[in-house]
C-alpha cells in the first residue's frame, strides 16, 4: 500500500543500587540549585536564571512545561518552558538521585541504541499537577517531585521497586498512578515481577508495597512488557507486552540482526513477537479498593506486539493500540461488564519494511487525531477517529529525521530510533524524542494531520526516555 497523501483519507476500518537518606536528598537539591547552570556560558546562564524566577511560569510568550528524564547513569529531569511560538527553552536539570541505563538497552543487550527502556511513561505528573514521579531503570528505583505552579521540581523522595538488579541494569520502566488509592504502578521490561505497586503520601513521599504482579504466562517465562496504563474509572489496570523471549536471550545472527523467531519445546518456529500468533498479548488486571489487583486476564490484542495503550480524553471507555509488529493501530473499548472489545488493525504503508515498530501514541485532546510513531521509519503517521472507526490522516506525517547512522529497526533499516511523544493540552504542538540524532523536536500540528517540524534541542544520546508536561 502506498503512502497516503495528507489531502485524501485513508479507508475507515472500524548499576549498584543506591537510595539516598532524606538528608541525602536535601543535599542533592542545594547542591542542584547552585551548581546547576555551571556548564553553561555566560548568557545561557543569565537567560536560565531569569527563566527560574517566580514568574517563569507566567512571562510572556511561555505557555507550559515540559520534561523528559536523560536516563544518564547519574539520572536527571530536563525542564523545558515552552513558547507561545510552541519552541523550547531549557530551564533547569534536576538529578533525580537515582541511575538510569545509560545508553545501555536491557531488552537486546547492545551497548548503545536508542530507546533503551523499550517502553512508554517512564514519567508522569499527577492529574492535579502536585507532583511528577520518573524510573531510575539502571538501578529500579523511582523518584518523586513535588511540582510547583511555575513549573519548579524539588525532589521529595527515592526508594526502591523492591525488584533487585540482575546483571548490567534494572528495567523499571514505566508508571502510572491511581488517584483514589495513592498507589503508584511501577512496571518493569522483565518479570517475573513485572509490576510493582508504591504507595503515595499526600507530601509525595513513597512506600514500596510488597504485591507483585506478572504478565507470564505457563509457556512464556520471560516476557517483555512495555507499558502500564490505569483505566479512567479505576476499575482496570491495563499492561501492553512487545515480546515473549527478549532478544538479549534469543541472541543474534552472524550479520548482527536479532532471532526474532525460535523454537518452543522442540517444536515449530515461532515467532518472539507477543500476540504474534497467540491470542494472549494484553494482560489486563481488575483493581481493587486497597490499590491490589486481580488476576491477569489476557486478551488476543488482534496484532503482533500491542506496545501502547492510549486512553481517549473525552471517552473514558475507549483506548487505541499502538502495534510494534502489528504496524497500525486499532480502536478499544471497555464493556459494562468489564470484558475488552478490540476493533480491526488498521495498519500503515509498510513498504519500507516489516515491521515498522509503530511503539507510541500521541492523542489529540479533541479526540479526533492520533499521531503513531514509528521506531524502524524514523517518522510520524497520523490517524483520524470518525466515530467508532479509525482512518488513515497522513502517512507519513512528516519527513524522516537522520540519526548518526548506527541504529538500525527490526526491519534493518538504519534509524534515529524515535520514542516517546507529547502533545501539548491546546492540541496545536507535538514533541518528540530521537534519541540517535540526540534531538527532541517541535512540531505544529496541521489541520490536515501533517507535521511541520519548527525547532530542537539537543538531549543525551540515545538514552532519553519519558516525555510529560502541561
Amino acid at each position: 500500500m502506498p503512502g497516503v497523501p495528507c489531502a485524501r483519507a485513508g479507508v475507515r476500518l472500524g548499576l549498584r543500587r543506591w537510595i539516598p537518606s532524606a538528608e541525602a536528598i536535601a543535599m542533592v537539591q542545594v547542591t542542584e540549585s547552585h551548581s546547576i547552570y555551571q556548564s553553561q556560558s555566560s548568557k545561557e546562564r543569565e537567560m536560565a536564571k531569569e527563566a527560574t524566577t517566580s514568574e517563569m511560569g507566567m512571562s510572556k510568550g511561555q505557555t507550559g512545561h515540559l520534561y523528559i528524564q536523560t536516563n544518564e547513569i547519574d539520572n536527571a529531569i530536563i525542564h523545558y518552558t515552552r513558547q507561545a511560538d510552541g519552541k523550547l527553552a531549557e530551564v533547569a536539570r534536576i538529578k533525580t538521585g537515582g541511575a538510569g541505563s545509560g545508553e545501555f538497552k536491557p531488552i537486546s543487550g547492545q551497548d548503545s541504541a536508542p530507546n533503551s527502556y523499550e517502553g512508554a511513561g517512564s514519567v508522569i505528573i499527577t492529574s492535579d499537577r502536585r507532583f511528577l514521579f520518573a524510573t531510575n531503570g539502571g538501578d529500579n528505583s523511582v523518584s518523586s517531585f513535588r511540582l510547583e505552579s511555575d513549573g519548579r521540581l524539588t525532589l521529595l523522595d527515592v526508594k526502591s521497586t523492591g525488584n533487585p538488579v540482575e546483571g548490567r541494569s534494572g528495567t523499571a520502566k514505566s508508571l502510572a498512578f491511581a488517584p483514589s488509592t495513592r498507589t503508584l504502578f511501577v512496571l518493569h521490561a522483565f518479570g517475573p515481577d513485572h509490576l510493582r505497586l508504591m504507595s503515595v503520601d499526600a507530601e509525595g513521599m513513597l512506600k514500596t508495597r510488597p504485591e507483585r504482579y506478572t504478565v507470564n504466562t505457563y509457556s512464556k517465562r520471560n516476557r517483555v512488557s512495555t507499558m502500564v496504563v490505569v483505566s479512567p474509572n479505576e476499575e482496570l489496570v491495563l499492561v501492553g507486552t512487545t515480546f515473549d523471549e527478549p532478544i538479549a536471550l534469543t541472541g543474534l545472527y552472524p550479520d548482527g540482526s536479532p532471532i526474532l523467531w525460535v523454537q518452543r519445546a522442540g517444536g515449530a518456529l515461532h515467532s518472539i513477537a507477543s500476540n504474534a500468533p497467540d491470542p494472549d498479548g494484553l494482560a489486563v488486571f481488575a483493581l481493587q479498593k486497597d490499590g491490589s489487583l486481580g488476576t491477569a486476564r489476557f486478551y488476543d490484542a488482534k496484532g503482533g506486539s500491542p506496545f501502547y495503550i492510549a486512553f481517549l480524553n473525552q471517552r473514558p471507555n475507549t483506548f487505541v493500540i499502538g502495534y510494534a509488529v502489528g504496524d497500525g493501530c486499532s480502536i478499544c473499548t471497555i464493556e459494562k461488564n468489564g470484558s475488552i472489545e478490540i476493533g480491526p488493525l488498521v495498519k500503515i504503508d509498510t513498504s519500507a519494511g516489516l515491521p515498522s515498530e509503530l511503539c507510541w501514541l500521541a492523542v489529540a485532546p479533541d479526540d479526533r487525531t492520533i499521531y503513531a510513531t514509528n521506531f524502524g521509519y524514523s517518522n510520524i503517521s497520523s490517524y483520524r477517529i470518525n466515530g467508532g472507526g479509525l482512518e488513515i490522516a497522513c502517512d507519513p506525517a512528516c519527513p524522516k529525521v537522520p540519526g548518526d547512522g548506527t541504529a538500525r529497526g527490526l526491519n534493518g533499516t538504519v534509524t534515529s530510533g524515535p520514542s516517546d511523544s507529547w502533545i501539548s493540552p491546546d492540541g496545536a504542538y507535538l514533541y518528540q524524542i530521537y534519541g540517535n540524532a540526540s534531538k527532541l523536536v517541535s512540531y505544529s500540528t496541521q489541520p490536515d494531520g501533517s507535521l511541520k517540524e519548527i525547532g530542537s534541542v539537543k538531549i543525551p544520546y540515545n538514552g532519553s526516555q519519558g516525555l510529560a508536561g502541561f
